[in-house]
């Protein structure tokens, strides 16, 4: 199983590889989305990692951390792709089918959907969208609802 980190990095990469703006927001938002639909399309977890239901949508601490640095600027890293590649295998290609649905949406674009989403909105309970929470979203409501919306396209 890959780490959240390596999905990270996957995100990263191609914002460094198209020149485009990679926030840490935004970051979190695409790294939640690769584990909603994973969780959706094949049953399981991309990754062991929990999000937590936080102001600004679901965020992992340990990522958000490691790139707290670079506040609203652009993420910056060197990443090699032939070392992803080994990471990742085959799921690059789903990463790659994410990416393609939501990559150039901006962080608030990206934020604004995860609001209206049910796993973030039953995480927080009700709380007004402005009270901090690190109450965890948790993986089957995420395999729940985004399975439904795998159902409806279908």
């Amino acid at each position: 199983m890959v780490k959240a980190q390596d999905i990270a990095e996957y995100f990263i990469w191609l914002a460094n590889d198209s020149g485009s703006f990679i926030s840490n927001l935004k970051l979190q938002k695409l790294v939640y989305y690769a584990q909603a639909w994973y969780l959706a399309i094949y049953g399981q977890p991309l990754f062991d990692e929990d999000f937590e239901a936080w102001v600004h949508g679901p965020i992992i601490p340990s990522l958000y951390q490691k790139y707290r640095e670079f506040n609203r600027l652009p993420i910056v890293e060197e990443i090699s792709y032939q070392q992803l590649a080994q990471k990742l295998g085959d799921t690059i290609h789903f990463l790659q089918d994410v990416a393609d649905e939501y990559f150039f949406c901006d962080a608030y674009e990206l934020e604004r959907m995860t609001h209206i989403e049910d796993p973030w909105i039953q995480a927080r309970k009700g709380l007004p969208n402005d009270v901090p929470s690190n109450v965890i979203i948790d993986k089957e409501w995420m395999k729940e609802y985004y399975g439904s919306r795998v159902k409806e396209e279908a």
